[in-house]
């Protein structure tokens, strides 16, 4: 048996989401998916599809794998992607879940990345 239910653990993971765009206000989007690329919990506007958003981070962190390997750099930590207006992370959280977020152009990687960390370890440690 379960300690916890389906429903307190989404409620949780939309808490670690809701703390993670506070902490940083550059956010504007975040999402915890499945490695198999489905939704789990996300907090993001209306014009972003979470499906979407979900399916993407698995098809970005397949590829970024592939290329860890083959240019031998060890196992993939994060992804990142760059554009002119911000920019897209995803990064383990277990060995089940990846947490994904955007960006606007004006957030601190440095500030980011840390509180990416912070946020990976709690879902990794609700998650299993």
């Amino acid at each position: 048996m379960y300690d916890i239910s389906f429903d307190d653990r989404t409620q949780e993971l939309e808490q670690i989401l809701r703390e993670l765009k506070e902490s940083v206000k550059e956010i504007d989007a975040c999402a915890v998916v499945s490695i198999e690329g489905l939704p789990i919990a996300a907090n993001m506007p209306d014009i972003y599809d979470d499906t979407i958003v979900a399916a993407m981070t698995s098809a970005m962190l397949t590829l970024g794998e592939k290329i860890a390997t083959n240019l031998r750099r060890g196992s993939l930590t994060k992804v990142s992607v760059e554009g002119v207006d911000g920019q897209v992370i995803s990064q383990a959280a277990g060995s089940n879940a990846v947490l994904t977020i955007s960006a606007t152009k004006e957030a601190k990687l440095g500030l980011i990345f840390m509180e990416m960390d912070k946020a990976t370890q709690k879902i990794g440690s609700l998650l299993g």
